[in-house]
């Protein structure tokens, strides 16, 4: 990939199968990618407007529009709530597999099937489905295999996947819409049946996570899972200190009580978790996705000559931008990367809003303004928010509510993306009962990019280079987000376990421990 992030001295074993590991599951972004920005195009198709558009129309109303694109978002919804119990009942491999080639490919035959609207939203529904349980099951996946000094930018190919999920289905678009056969359409939905059988083709090879096999009390083939990831025997002492830190931790956890959804809430998993929500729900109000479900739509009316064309370019801005996201969120941290990301977009919105608003549409040196910064903002968007919201929420949460919490957060990005899918035609096309706020509605995601810079200041802690059972220790001590990059590991759960003869012990109990053993004394007034 051409990312230069070096692994650290002394870490014994490889880390390429890891990495390879992460990578390929990425792959599951590439259904997310292709099937969001499919609706794009395929809405702005000639023939498939003139075979969908109900009795009496020659056109697709905006009703039928904000049906049609958001009713993909209602089910991937629904599939991110049920993702944790797919995730903890099914597992993270199997669990993946179900959803990529029984649920996803359902919906893929009712819409490639359809030749009117009720088959063909009914399969943008399941579909959906399949999304909503994917999106969230890889970071988990992923999370969950990663080492620690690269698994930023492992989870933040997810992401990559998903852009160029977009851009494929740009490409296609572009090359389908002037058929005048139902091959416009149909070509473009089916093609998602290759996705599908690669990412489960490659899931049977591919072993279940450690972390998940602790929490089945399968250590043996837990032992095994590991070892095969770090290339070392299932007796190395790497591998032996990784699972017993794991299977501590999971058995504190546990100690304390099996996990119910009220868990999720209490406590400092219920601040992550609004962190997690928040953070996800920000992600779709900066605007992205206006850009790649209405953005043909949008230029056509704008005035924009050859708009297919101009989203085949976002789309590649999008799929090269992420790139540097993957390399700096190693480098920057994910606070940082967060920051300079949200300033960046909040910057070009405004341009893109006062440009459109003051010129029209007529205007064609106004238009090419505001497409290069429409392009600077979606480089700023794939470098940050798009990647690292996706790491971020991946290393937030403790083992025993981390399916549960994740499935959550991602069910929040989706419930936000419904409702922008849902709401923009009537924000800026015109008539009675329409905002018509045409560029204008670009002040709006401006003005939640703003919101971002306070809400990544506030409540973003600094997890690069901990492990995800360290990142329970940081939100356990420190309790300002901008003070987390003080923030160095003292307490092993493995030594905890030792220390309290097996009863679980409380974070604070182990690190006065610690601190008594070390004869460390400064933490607690560091922080």
């Amino acid at each position: 990939m051409g990312i230069a992030i070096k692994k650290p001295e002394g870490v014994p074993g490889a880390t390429w199968p890891a990495i390879v590991i992460g990578l390929f599951v990425a792959f599951g972004g590439v259904l997310f990618g292709y099937d969001t920005g499919t609706i794009g195009g395929i809405l702005a198709m000639k023939f498939w407007i003139k075979q969908f558009a109900t009795a009496g129309n020659t056109a697709i109303t905006p009703a039928q529009d904000s049906l049609i694109v958001s009713i993909l978002s209602a089910g991937t919804f629904f599939g991110a709530l049920l993702a944790a119990p797919a995730a903890d009942l099914l597992g993270r491999r199997f669990g993946l597999m179900f959803s990529a080639g029984i649920v996803f490919n359902l919906g893929v035959i009712l819409q490639a099937a359809s030749s009117a609207q009720p088959m063909f939203i009914a399969g943008r529904f399941f579909a959906g489905l399949g999304v909503g349980l994917i999106s969230a099951m890889v970071p988990l996946y992923q999370s969950e295999t990663a080492p620690k000094w690269i698994r930023g930018t492992i989870v933040g190919t997810y992401q990559l996947a998903i852009t160029i999920g977009l851009f494929l289905a740009a490409i296609v678009n572009n090359a389908t819409q002037n058929r005048t056969d139902s091959g416009s359409y149909r070509i473009p939905i089916s093609i998602q049946f290759a996705w599908s059988i690669i990412i489960v083709g490659g899931l049977i090879i591919l072993p279940e996570t450690p972390r998940f096999l602790i929490k089945q009390d399968k250590y043996e083939k837990a032992a095994q899972a590991l070892a095969k990831i770090r290339r070392l025997p299932t007796d190395h002492p790497a591998v032996v200190e990784e699972l017993a830190e794991i299977q501590a931790n999971h058995r504190y956890e546990m100690s304390i009580g099996k996990a119910s959804y009220l868990d999720c809430f209490k406590g400092t998993v219920g601040k992550r978790l609004a962190t997690g929500c928040g953070l996800q729900g920000l992600q779709q109000l900066t605007g992205v996705n206006f850009i790649f479900y209405y953005g043909t739509q949008y230029f056509l009316n704008a005035g924009f000559s050859n708009p297919f064309i101009i989203s085949v370019i976002t789309n590649c801005v999008n799929v090269v931008s992420t790139f540097p996201g993957l390399y700096m969120v190693e480098k920057l941290g994910r606070r940082n990367l967060l920051l300079l990301g949200a300033v960046g977009m909040a910057v070009c919105q405004f341009i893109v809003a006062i440009t459109g608003t003051v010129s029209g549409t007529t205007n064609k040196a106004a238009q090419q303004v505001a497409i290069a910064f429409v392009c600077i903002y979606i480089f700023f968007f794939a470098s940050s928010w798009g990647p690292v919201a996706w790491v971020v929420t991946g290393e937030l949460f403790p083992l025993k509510v981390r399916a549960k919490c994740l499935s959550m957060t991602t069910a929040t990005n989706w419930l936000l993306n419904f409702a922008i899918a849902y709401s923009t035609p009537y924000m800026v096309n015109e008539g009675p009962g329409y905002a018509n706020l045409k560029s204008r509605v670009f002040f709006v995601w401006g003005s939640f990019c703003f919101i971002c810079i306070f809400f990544v200041w506030a409540l973003i802690y600094e997890t690069k280079g901990l492990t995800l059972e360290q990142v329970d220790e940081l939100y356990g001590i420190v309790n300002k987000a901008w003070q987390s990059k003080q923030f160095r590991p003292q307490v092993s759960f493995a030594d905890a376990e030792m220390e309290g003869g097996g009863r679980g012990m409380s974070l604070a109990e182990v690190a006065e421990n610690q601190e008594r053993k070390r004869s460390v004394a400064h933490v607690e007034g560091k922080y």
